[in-house]
């Protein structure tokens, strides 16, 4: 430890994201990045911005990608912040709403950010246990004293979706403090919230272009919400980086919102995989969770998570495994690839 580091920096417990080795080609299904390209519309945009134009800063309102995303969900522009990926925009919502002295409320399983999130602000996580099955149990979140609520919709690790009609019962029993829903996963399977943007003055909709856009690379991700809400987050925004999104990116981002034809397709196909997989691992005796995401979460009865997990990685496949984490320690979280990928997969298995 530095002696340099204040007491903040010393108490962290940073968010360990998943193996990027570099010892060798892998085929990787540990980070739930789409195998297929982004949107040939796309890498023809952001191509066109490398340009003498890059000496001059981007847009710092970012407005013809919030028009698009508005356009998109039949929403207005000053309903939808941009970030630096999802991952910046819940941190300023973390830091803008849940940093007031009482707990947050979350699923104990779930993205393993938030805690990092609660840490680095100071936040109480209230951690609500999902059933015995890994379901979210909208009972769970009624009568609850917290500085807000945060529910993944699809849940990760595990894949599991809730019906829009039980994330509006968490809305209505928590109407004063913000509910935000982390949309990730939603377009393998699961409904969107933000058909409730306009209903619900206290819902926070946070999505990515990282997994169903297949844009991990240039880290952007949006929130749509209330305007009171968005004004919130622009207002931290702009004393933190007025500009996280660069040109290029900013580009490509609103290229790839435009090209919806695109997005169903190569979703389209994931989610075939994702159902022959399924099949497949089911015959080799793995009891799977049903999945409305880009991923499987799997346990075997007569073999150990981490074993499993090894012998992949030596025979050049990389899965998610969370070692001793309690509940999941004997399940793996994989990635749908290609075709040819989860054939390997299995083969392998």
């Amino acid at each position: 430890m530095s002696r340099y580091w204040t007491n903040k920096i010393a108490s962290l417990d940073p968010y360990v994201p998943g193996e990027q080795p570099q010892d060798k080609q892998y085929i990787k299904l540990n980070t739930n990045e789409s195998p297929y390209s982004p949107s040939p519309k796309a890498i023809a945009a952001m191509q066109a911005q490398v340009s003498d134009d890059l000496r001059l800063y981007p847009d710092p309102n970012c407005q013809a990608l919030k028009n698009a995303l508005a356009q998109n969900y039949d929403l207005s522009a000053n309903q939808v912040f941009v970030g630096n990926g999802s991952d910046e925009v819940l941190a300023l919502a973390f830091m803008g709403y849940f940093a007031n002295g009482k707990p947050l409320a979350f699923a104990d399983i779930t993205y393993s950010f938030y805690k990092v999130y609660a840490g680095l602000y100071g936040i109480e996580p209230k951690l609500i246990p999902l059933t015995d099955s890994f379901d979210i149990e909208p009972s769970d979140y009624e009568n609850l004293d917290v500085s807000g609520v945060v529910v993944t919709n699809p849940n990760a690790p595990t894949g599991k979706a809730l019906p829009l009609s039980d994330i509006e019962r968490i809305l209505t029993a928590n109407p004063d403090v913000v509910v935000l829903v982390d949309e990730a996963y939603v377009d393998f399977g699961a409904q969107s919230a933000a058909s409730l943007v306009n209903t619900y003055p206290n819902l926070l909709v946070v999505q990515t272009l990282s997994k169903s856009r297949a844009l991990a690379g240039i880290r952007v991700g949006y929130a749509l919400g209330h305007p009171d809400l968005i004004e919130g987050l622009e207002r931290l925004k702009n004393s933190f980086n007025s500009y996280p999104i660069d040109r290029i990116a900013l580009a490509g981002a609103t290229a790839a919102v435009e090209d919806d034809v695109y997005l169903k397709d190569i979703c389209a196909k994931t989610i075939n995989t994702r159902e022959k997989t399924v099949l497949e691992l089911e015959k080799l005796g793995f009891s799977i969770i049903p999945s409305a995401t880009n991923f499987v979460f799997v346990t075997h009865p007569e073999k150990s998570a981490e074993s499993l997990y090894l012998s992949l990685k030596e025979q050049g496949i990389l899965v998610r495994y969370f070692g001793n984490k309690p509940r999941i320690g004997e399940y793996l979280r994989i990635t749908i690839g290609t075709d040819e990928e989860m054939a390997a997969l299995v083969e392998v298995l």
